[in-house]
């Protein structure tokens, strides 16, 4: 012979017959009632004197500029930017000192809008780079030793990533 469910067990179940009973087809995407006028934004006019005299105007679609670059795969940067402008950026956001001496060891590589470089000062470990933007007006995204962060995961191209944190990782698996 069987139990009855016990009391909890009927609370969730009639909580989820609830939330599902909640659902359904949004108002607005739903079929007006037979017999109601549809409301102004779904009619198209029906004479010439409600019609504009004028299409609205056409959002630009974007064009590829020369600094952008396939997503899927780091490459050179071809001197966009340049490693000096990746340097002084971080000279003017306090990330090196104004005067300290600076290694490139890897000249900026990009994918996208984003860059990835690697420069070092002396008798200090390397530091790694992400930045994106157009080279004019490049953004620091993130510096340090390990720039494999929560920025660099979900908003950077995955050739950046690749570099970003693929090197970072002692193992080869990003994040580890």
């Amino acid at each position: 012979m069987s139990r009855p469910p016990a009391p909890a067990v009927m609370v969730a179940l009639l909580t989820c017959a609830a939330l599902l009973a909640a659902c359904g087809t949004p108002p607005e995407l739903r079929d007006p009632p037979p017999g109601t006028v549809p409301s102004p934004r779904s009619t198209v006019p029906s004479t010439p004197s409600s019609i504009p005299s004028a299409a609205p105007p056409v959002a630009p679609t974007p064009t590829p500029t020369a600094t952008a670059f396939g997503e899927l795969t780091a490459v050179d940067c071809a001197g966009r930017p340049k490693a000096a402008q990746v340097i002084a950026l971080l000279r003017r956001t306090g990330v090196l000192p104004p005067n300290a001496p600076v290694t490139v060891l890897s000249a900026p590589v990009c994918a996208g809008d984003w860059q990835h470089t690697e420069v070092r000062m002396p008798g200090r470990e390397p530091l790694q780079v992400v930045t994106s933007g157009a080279p004019s007006a490049l953004t620091l995204v993130t510096s340090g030793t390990d720039v494999c962060n929560i920025p660099v995961r979900t908003g950077a191209p995955p050739g950046i990533r690749a570099v970003a944190c693929d090197a970072a990782s002692p193992r080869g698996v990003p994040g580890t």
